[in-house]
């Protein structure tokens, strides 16, 4: 008997041996040390009036991982991706961080949104976590040495849109209905007020409406239109913009509408007549109908994937994934290392690197330590229901 009781201890021992190895695996998976794969986490609104942004953007972030994974991973060692709906709202972003900081996110893509994007970068400061937002464009997003943007940001959209329509004399008489209260639209009306000056472009009507009042645009409208503007400028997103120019139609007053990336959407409204954005223009780095083998490529696969037709924010996504893979690679970074180790070895990767992505133009992208971008932007006309370059 006391035989067999000194067998079940020894046999009782091993098993609560493997039981505490196995937490310590667990645990020092989560500190990072014993880490299989590179874990990134994502954020953007894929439900709410954003949701066409945010959607794009985790469904084109897939597709490179999906890639890269299908590749053999970043140097041999795979992704792990988690996207978290963020609504557009700026609680709901951090606590989706905190639910993707619970997971063991290493790196964050994201957010997709201007200001719930602010909101974590504050965060992600903090703990010192490398983040990449695909399309988040206010320059308050990077105030920290921790964040790098995809996309343009709103000074550049509001000089380069001005600097478009003077160039190519588009038209000379000029009004802007902007969002007094949203940092992206402010943020693009200021720069593009200060270089329309340098473009000879007369701004002969300047209407402002807020958050609370984006529902009836006739005033707006009607000023323009009296003021005999010829273009109006939109630094709006699309749902706002897919008002005015059902608005515009009803009252027969025809401008040019050019607007920024975030109209890139319009298509996409329910129960939108698209034939009501037939000629607005917008600025954009990304075309889906440009005729090179990457972009026919990416289109082909979303369109498998997912059905329709990329924009722009996929498009983000898809170059989001990218960047990241060539820091790390740049880096030498490996996924045992520890969220603030693999950060600042990213950082300082950022600025020797150049993607060749979907939105980068000829020249590809790069980036200032700052955390700014630098590529060449695209213009584009909706014609026929699509976007064609121009």
């Amino acid at each position: 008997m006391k035989k067999a009781i000194s067998i079940l201890l020894v046999i009782a021992m091993a098993a609560m041996g493997m039981v505490g190895c196995s937490n310590s695996d667990s645990s020092s998976k989560d500190e990072g040390s014993a880490a299989e794969a590179f874990y990134i986490g994502g954020i953007g609104p894929t439900t709410g009036e954003a949701a066409i942004y945010g959607t794009a953007a985790m469904n084109g972030a897939q597709i490179a991982v999906d890639e890269i994974n299908e590749a053999g991973g970043i140097n041999g060692t795979p992704i792990e991706f988690n996207f978290q709906d963020d609504q557009h709202n700026t609680t709901i972003a951090v606590n989706a961080y905190n639910t993707l900081k619970d997971w063991g996110m290493q790196i964050l893509m994201g957010t997709v949104t201007t200001a719930p994007c602010i909101e974590v970068a504050g965060y992600t400061a903090q703990d010192n976590m490398f983040e990449v937002t695909p399309s988040a464009s206010s320059t308050d997003v990077i105030v920290n040495d921790n964040v790098f943007q995809i996309c343009f940001t709103d000074p550049n959209q509001g000089i380069a849109s001005a600097q478009y329509i003077g160039e190519n004399k588009i038209a000379t008489k000029v009004a802007v209905i902007y969002d007094s209260s949203d940092v992206y639209s402010s943020g693009i009306e200021e720069k593009f007020e200060e270089e329309a000056a340098n473009q000879n472009l007369e701004i002969v009507a300047k209407e402002a409406f807020t958050a609370d009042s984006k529902t009836d645009f006739s005033t707006q409208l009607k000023k323009a239109q009296d003021a005999g503007a010829e273009l109006v400028f939109l630094p709006i997103y699309y749902q706002e913009a897919s008002t005015i120019l059902k608005q515009a139609d009803n009252m027969g007053y025809d401008p040019i509408f050019f607007g920024c990336d975030g109209l890139d959407g319009i298509l996409n409204v329910a129960e939108f007549d698209t034939s009501l954005a037939e000629g607005v223009m917008l600025l954009t780095p990304f075309a889906a109908d440009a005729e090179d083998e990457a972009t026919q490529a990416f289109v082909s696969k979303y369109k498998d994937e997912y059905g329709g037709t990329p924009n722009q924010f996929a498009a983000d996504g898809y170059d989001a994934i990218y960047t990241i893979k060539a820091a790390i690679e740049q880096a030498g970074a490996t996924p045992d290392m520890s969220v603030s180790d693999m950060s600042d070895a990213l950082k300082a990767a950022m600025t020797e690197i150049t993607v060749q992505g979907l939105t980068g133009g000829e020249d590809g992208l790069t980036w200032e330590a700052t955390g700014e971008v630098s590529k060449s932007p695209k213009a584009v006309i909706i014609q026929d229901g699509v976007y064609v370059g121009m």
